[in-house]
């Protein structure tokens, strides 16, 4: 193997190149477990943007990656023959689980024009409550609603 890396042994090489084989694999995870892919923005602040999501994201899929080594979640996969084989859980798997909790906005309308917001999360199944536990992991009953989120919507 060659290389222009400068080192003073073989393990500080070794560990090199392994940081060289992670950044690689976050790109790899990027591109398809996060699906962020190159955008083309016309404005630097844009440009700064998109990079700062994929780092948040890519530092999510990181941590969740953690947090499932930390506390193997076991999930049972059938096989051909019937018995179940059990495996633990990729975070793509669990993402994929979660991906179906959401947050809404119940809006109700006061008497005087006005309107009272509620965020709420929606139930969790079995198996999504199973996996948030595992993990340690506990949903809000509710979240706190912020008239400053978005420049489109007005809270009265």
């Amino acid at each position: 193997m060659r290389t222009n890396l400068q080192a003073e042994s073989a393990e500080q090489l070794w560990s090199k190149y392994m940081q060289l084989t992670e950044a690689e694999a976050s790109f790899r995870a990027l591109k398809s477990e996060l699906s962020i892919r190159p955008l083309f923005h016309q404005k630097e602040p844009r440009v700064k943007a998109h990079g700062m999501v994929a780092f948040l994201g890519y530092a999510l899929w990181v941590t969740l990656k953690h947090l499932l080594k930390r506390r193997p979640v076991i999930v049972p996969q059938p096989l051909a023959s019937g018995v179940d084989n059990a495996q633990p859980l990729s975070p793509m798997k669990a993402l994929a689980l979660l991906s179906t909790l959401q947050s809404a906005d119940i809006v109700l309308p006061t008497t005087d024009g006005r309107e009272i917001r509620l965020r709420r999360i929606t139930e969790p199944s079995l198996e999504q409550k199973s996996l948030l536990r595992q993990l340690g992991i506990s949903l809000p009953e509710r979240l706190r609603s912020s008239p400053k989120c978005s420049a489109d919507s007005v809270i009265v």
